[in-house]
């Protein structure tokens, strides 16, 4: 399998994450709310264009990318940007207080982030992987930025969760002879299991669901 025809797959089955009903309706509705000549960033876009005016951000060059930085370095003067969308991305960098901070620094009175963060997910590096985050973390992180009341919600739940861990599980357990066999096995299982996902719904209004979902968001306002 190609390296393209790979991530394809991974975005559209594996690690679905970001088309989730309720993750596709927050965003739609912030983007919504906002101007076309609002100045809207995607920290860690890679090609997602989620309107036609976002910048994405990243931290090398490369198609689809408007900006070169570094979401512990902003490149952007203080009370500046109307709209940040971070997505599963500041799990990857060593300081996501400090990143916090610099989004919570560059945006306008009344500027407004969604931040989007994994919990019970496997290691994926890109090339680094440090941290998971409980609701009670993803908001943590929020409020030692500056921001107040921050609420979070399940990106997806633990059916989701669960998923995860149990197709890399399945890939480690029986690629254990033949280590080659992980990626194809891991592709295999992620098919095979999909189906679990399909239960989000019934169990993420559930008291414990908050043990196991896949991930969290938040969406905040910088007042």
């Amino acid at each position: 399998m190609s390296v393209s025809l790979r991530q394809r797959f991974v975005r559209a089955i594996y690690a679905d994450h970001n088309d989730s009903k309720l993750v596709e309706k927050t965003l739609s509705g912030l983007l919504a709310s906002v101007d076309d000549n609002a100045v809207m960033i995607n920290i860690g876009a890679g090609k997602t264009k989620l309107h036609p005016n976002m910048k994405g951000l990243e931290i090398e060059a490369g198609p689809g990318v408007d900006i070169v930085g570094s979401a512990l370095d902003l490149p952007f003067e203080d009370n500046s940007v109307d709209l940040i969308v971070t997505q599963e991305v500041l799990e990857h960098v060593p300081d996501p207080f400090l990143a916090m901070r610099e989004i919570h620094r560059v945006l306008k009175r009344g500027g407004r982030a969604y931040v989007q963060l994994p919990f019970m997910i496997g290691f994926h590096p890109c090339p680094t992987d440090f941290w998971r985050f409980t609701d009670q973390g993803i908001i943590e992180l929020a409020v030692q930025a500056g921001f107040s009341a921050p609420v979070a919600h399940q990106s997806v739940g633990p059916a989701t969760g669960f998923y995860r861990i149990a197709v890399e599980f399945c890939a480690i357990l029986f690629s254990r002879p033949w280590l080659r066999l992980y990626r194809p096995l891991k592709g295999f299982f992620a098919l095979l299991l999909y189906p679990i996902k399909w239960l989000d719904p019934l169990l993420t209004g559930h008291q414990e669901a908050t043990r196991i979902p896949g991930g969290y968001f938040i969406q905040v306002e910088k007042q």
